[in-house]
């Protein structure tokens, strides 16, 4: 009998042959997430198993367990050897006052009794044993769970804390973040990494409208999401000259459209530059007037690259308990303003055209522009604590 941390995973079992690869992919980032610890690790059909670790490091272990893409729950469990006086014995020594049920998952067949059968003399086994217990096999107070796995263990538990979901970081390929300062863009990032896509990011600063704050905030964010993506590879362009350009050669209702477009002329570059295969943007649709269906796709139309947008159709709040929930939100609140804010017209275009847009780009060197910006990068690598 000895305590072990019982991991469970979510799409995995949906894959077909390259099962195994997403396996392995997602074994090797729990290792990686775990490499400050001394532990053991065990596969089995449908679990892994984790143990011979330090029991005082347990909740720092889960803890770092949680932030795992492709775990859904991890279960402190106690791991006994597999025969029916075992589970029995074990069970017999639960104390439990309130109501209960009994889930049993018998995934080794050749264990003599069904998971049914399991279930109703373990709950009667409770009941001997505790006299101000009841069964309530709908809303029950608290959960026996009993798992009969082909190692000849079985593993008892009473709860499962929930992990990140997804696919495991890395199986869907790399893509680059276009992060803010605000809310959106961060959960954005996230929802895409949980996706399987590890990122990078670019950030675009607009010094001395922008102050070094507004700078070192989204450092500040793009390490807080390093948390669940391990590393990120964060490009700091500097965006100033092409405001000021924009400000004196467009009209002032295209500013923002035009603004937008050449952000995703650099962002392309960029993931041309470091092989980068998708575009990720904090857009929801309607939220303001740069995120009509008609900027969307104006913006969209000077890169070849997928652009992914994975808040489109989220509400604000949605959007904001994503971001409490990952621990981004007190960051992004921070009142420091962005680049999208300097010069901000006071009625943008909601409905812009392809054809006008290129219009008001005629008055600019937009490849001069783009290599400029381009030279002035910064690159910061980001690791998770």
């Amino acid at each position: 009998m000895k305590k072990v941390l019982l991991l469970k995973f979510g799409e995995l079992f949906l894959k077909g042959k390259n099962k195994k690869d997403f396996e392995r992919l997602l074994i090797s980032n729990i290792k990686k997430k775990l490499s400050s610890f001394s532990f053991s690790f065990e596969q089995v059909v449908g679990r892994y198993i984790i143990s011979n670790y330090d029991e005082t490091e347990e909740n720092a272990i889960i803890q770092n367990l949680t932030t795992v893409f492709g775990l859904i729950g991890v279960s402190k469990a106690t791991e006994i050897e597999t025969s029916k006086e075992n589970i029995f014995q074990f069970v017999s020594t639960i104390e439990i006052e309130g109501s209960f049920r009994v889930n049993a998952k018998r995934a080794d067949k050749n264990f003599p009794m069904t998971s049914v059968e399991l279930e109703r003399e373990l709950g009667e086994v409770v009941l001997e044993n505790n006299p101000n217990a009841k069964v309530d096999l709908n809303n029950p107070e608290h959960s026996v769970n009993v798992e009969v796995r082909f190692n000849n263990k079985t593993y008892i538990y009473y709860e499962t804390i929930k992990c990140a979901g997804g696919l495991p970081l890395g199986s869907g390929g790399r893509a680059l973040l276009l992060l803010s300062g605000g809310i959106d863009s961060p959960v954005a990032g996230y929802l895409m990494a949980k996706r399987g896509l590890k990122i990078e990011a670019v950030h675009f600063h607009s010094y001395p409208y922008t102050s070094d704050k507004a700078k070192d905030k989204v450092i500040t964010l793009a390490k807080e999401l390093t948390k669940f993506c391990d590393e990120i590879k964060l490009h700091i362009v500097s965006f100033t000259k092409i405001q000021e350009q924009i400000h004196m050669n467009c009209d002032s209702e295209y500013m923002i459209t035009i603004m937008r477009r050449i952000m995703m002329r650099i962002a392309e570059k960029i993931c041309q530059e470091n092989e980068l295969g998708a575009i990720i943007t904090g857009e929801s649709l309607g939220q303001v007037a740069s995120q009509t269906m008609q900027s969307i796709n104006v913006t969209n139309s000077v890169v070849s690259l997928p652009v992914f947008r994975p808040l489109i159709a989220f509400d604000k709040e949605d959007i904001v308990e994503i971001s409490q929930k990952i621990g981004t939100f007190e960051t992004s609140i921070l009142p420091y303003e962005d680049c999208c804010t300097v010069f901000l017209p006071k009625f943008p275009v909601i409905k812009p055209t392809i054809k006008r847009a290129e219009y008001q780009e005629k008055f600019l060197d937009i490849e001069l522009l783009v290599k400029e910006a381009l030279a002035s990068k910064e690159e910061i690598i980001l690791k998770r604590d």
